[in-house]
């Protein structure tokens, strides 16, 4: 396959020096300028847990001062804060996401469907904030496959779902460029957040700023126009595929929708979506050295000054014929292999009624409404997606569904994920600390005294503070209250 030809990487110190030839000289003076001001934090609700009166309290109680991102609903900018959004225990336990606003913007273009079930593949998905928005814009309904090919970066990724609270959810590691051969015309939408040179002209502690040797452009070009085309191919018809990089590298945007413009022919449309921003943001039509077909254009380059954002690229695609795709098997390991069992019927129903006994919960009308069924590995027991287990049983996963908690002597524990998600909505079972014993708590340390005039000895209880915010998890006993909140939450 023909490379794509590239800039030569800049060795001058002036971030704008490849860049130049691309903007005006009135825009390069604002992006100029816009570069020597801090990038502005931004907080992405979720709202599976939480709604914007909750925000608005803890906004009050910490200080912030929040301004609505102009590309999606539940996101924010954090303009001040007297505590920082990164230190409090709603981030920790997954109540919001933060993140650079531009980042919002991806996921926000796609066309979910209101009530629908939708497959969705969220193709090179690590560290996991495009998928958590996956999950909250459909309701953590249908399956979302997050799917990432590193090793190291699937632990990441694990951890940010876990803590969001999606069950809808599997993780697998592959190389995305095998899903269009595995999975053709399977998919109802796809993300493909490509891996890139991230030149975004804002150098952040997870963005470092750093030179891109040509080699290395056009080894990245390459791959990416590999992975959109698997995309496409894993997408039905009348899907959709957003593409989308945190670099500002024509090579890497523009080039990469172009090639594949002619690759796939009338195949693919790319729609122009500038209706969805309060002011235009078009893709460029030439980069000095090529032209572009003109539907490129009707991608989004945000550059940093355009909305005080880090550089950004994203492109919405829509497929309107079937693509030629040879069909490969896909990864197979039987499901027994899992050591997962499904729950037989009398357990399920001892389960909801230990549920409902201890905590006041109804899980019978959540695993209907999310299409959910129960199983088993040993005494722990897990909340699996139905989508999953009819369409995709055979392929190998490094996460699935949640676990609902493990089956104990003292009763039913359930797990820190299913009490962070749904914690807030215990009837009973619950445990509220006072203002010194909240600041051990989140600490690490247990609560010396007893608790068994709000729950039974032994049994795990969701914790709260005084002002109605979520902590975590506890096992009431006799003369303290044992902190299970995990090492890692800690502060």
């Amino acid at each position: 396959m023909k490379r794509l030809p590239n800039r030569p990487a800049s060795k001058n110190s002036d971030p704008l020096e490849r860049f130049r030839g691309l903007l005006s000289t009135a825009e390069q003076h604002a992006l100029l300028e816009e570069l020597q001001r801090p990038l502005r934090l931004g907080l992405r609700m979720n709202s599976l847990k939480t709604d914007a009166l909750m925000l608005q309290r803890w906004a009050q109680r910490y200080g912030w001062v929040l301004q609505p991102s102009p590309f999606c609903e539940d996101g924010w900018w954090i303009e001040k804060s007297d505590v920082s959004p990164s230190q409090v225990m709603p981030h920790r336990l997954g109540f919001y996401y933060l993140q650079d606003v531009a980042s919002m913007l991806p996921v926000s273009l796609f066309d979910f469907p209101p009530d629908g079930e939708p497959l969705i593949l969220d193709m090179a998905a690590s560290p996991g904030g495009k998928t958590t928005h996956i999950i909250s814009r459909t309701g953590d309904r249908g399956l979302v496959i997050a799917n990432d090919s590193s090793a190291e970066r699937i632990v990441a990724l694990r951890l940010v779902l876990q803590s969001w609270g999606g069950v809808n959810v599997g993780v697998t590691r592959f190389a995305g460029e095998n899903f269009g051969a595995w999975f053709p015309e399977v998919f109802d939408f796809v993300l493909l957040d490509a891996p890139c040179s991230m030149q975004s002209l804002r150098s952040t502690e997870t963005h470092p700023a750093r030179p891109i040797s040509d080699k290395e452009q056009g080894a990245l070009s390459l791959r990416q126009f590999r992975l959109l085309v698997s995309a496409l191919q894993a997408v039905r018809v009348g899907g959709q595929v957003v593409y989308a990089t945190c670099t500002l590298s024509p090579e890497e945007d523009e080039a990469v929708l172009d090639q594949a413009l002619s690759a796939c022919g009338m195949c693919v449309q790319i729609e122009d979506v500038s209706n969805r921003l309060p002011r235009p943001a078009p893709a460029l039509i030439s980069d000095g050295v090529r032209s572009f077909a003109a539907p490129v254009r009707n991608a989004l380059r945000l550059w940093p000054h355009l909305y005080r954002t880090s550089g950004f690229f994203v492109a919405l695609l829509t497929k309107a014929l079937p693509l030629s795709t040879t069909r490969q098997s896909a990864p197979s390991r039987p499901f027994e292999k899992t050591g997962l069992a499904p729950l037989k019927r009398h357990e399920v129903k001892n389960l909801m009624s230990c549920l409902e006994d201890a905590y006041g919960f109804a899980l019978l009308p959540v695993v209907e409404r999310m299409a959910l069924s129960l199983w088993r590995r040993g005494a722990e027991i897990f909340l699996l997606p139905e989508r999953w287990l009819r369409g995709f049983s055979q392929l190998p996963y490094q996460m699935l569904g949640m676990s609902l908690g493990k089956e104990m002597p003292e009763g039913f524990s359930p797990s820190h994920e299913w009490v962070a998600r749904y914690g807030m909505a215990f009837q009973s079972g619950r445990v509220i600390l006072d203002e010194k014993e909240a600041a051990a708590w989140i600490s690490g340390a247990d609560i010396g005294r007893s608790f068994l005039d709000c729950s039974p000895k032994g049994r795990t209880v969701a914790v709260m503070d005084a002002h109605g915010d979520l902590l975590g998890r506890g096992k009431a006993l006799a003369d303290r209250l044992k902190n299970l909140l995990p090492r890692r939450l800690a502060f």
